[in-house]
């Protein structure tokens, strides 16, 4: 693995994956991912092992993980019947949260990442209605037949997007949540985002890591891009701060979550990252 140990951006759902596992190792695991450790396979841990020291625990990705877990079993409890993953990667969630048997789970991501997740998950049983669809999400013809198709016969869906926003640019992004307006049942859309000045430190810490996973979108205004496109902005939850709150921030950073949390519309210079629940305006 000379150079950059992640060669695409497909590899960081392999990285994501052996947090994943460890997590669930712990007494204490804030979820339980019995098939992490298999879908993060050997390259997904020689990756994890090359990674600067500072980025080994993952208690970002764990947090967010957390996070999302949640809002997703709050919006099927409040009757959500079609949740559809957007690069869906290595993604386990429809094996391991308590789901209603009746609903429809959507995996949407490139055709060899769902090919090889397919074959590692073969003889495990979904808890939902679970089915994939191989497209390539940047090519918006095909995303929008993507989409139709998922929601397709559904009252109230949920669209997922973690890890994927900041792999794109603007216009892509924006190109997007408009689709996703465009579609009659999607009620809300939950994502990950990040403010520039995080990214920034980021691409000095991390750059060479992810010289072929560029992370691009951190909009300065935060969640007002979204709500200028037609979104509204409903649960906003710092990961930082959540990962306080599920003790998993290592101690030298713990003095710094007494600082007041910046407004998410005013990013200015904050280091911030959430994960954000969008809904219909």
């Amino acid at each position: 693995m000379a150079g950059s140990p992640i060669s695409n951006v497909s590899d960081t759902a392999r990285w994501v994956a052996v947090y994943r596992a460890w997590e669930t190792t712990r007494a204490d695991a804030l979820f339980r991912d019995t098939y992490a450790d298999r879908l993060a396979g050997e390259r997904g841990r020689e990756i994890a092992a090359l990674m600067p020291k500072q980025a080994r625990s993952g208690w970002p990705l764990i947090a967010r993980t957390k996070l999302i877990d949640d809002l997703i079993e709050h919006a099927v409890g409040a009757g959500c019947d079609c949740v559809v993953n957007l690069a869906a990667g290595l993604d386990a969630r429809p094996y391991r949260l308590a789901l209603p048997r009746a609903l429809r789970w959507v995996e949407a991501d490139l055709p060899a990442i769902l090919e090889e997740k397919e074959q590692l998950l073969r003889v495990a049983v979904p808890r939902c209605e679970l089915s994939r669809i191989p497209v390539d999400l940047a090519e918006p013809y095909l995303r929008n037949e993507a989409l139709a198709r998922a929601t397709a016969g559904a009252r109230q869906t949920l669209v997922i997007a973690e890890g994927l926003l900041v792999y794109l640019g603007e216009e892509a992004v924006r190109s997007l949540a408009t689709d996703l307006l465009a579609q009659p049942s999607v009620r809300s859309w939950v994502i990950d985002l990040a403010s520039p000045e995080l990214l920034e430190m980021l691409q000095k810490s991390m750059g060479r890591f992810l010289a072929n996973a560029r992370m691009r979108f951190a909009p300065p205004n935060g969640v007002a891009f979204f709500e200028s496109i037609g979104w509204r902005s409903g649960e906003v939850h710092s990961i930082f701060h959540a990962a306080r709150r599920f003790k998993r921030l290592p101690w030298y950073l713990q003095p710094f979550a007494l600082l007041p949390t910046p407004d998410p519309r005013r990013l200015g210079r904050a280091r911030w990252s959430a994960v954000v629940e969008l809904t219909r305006a």
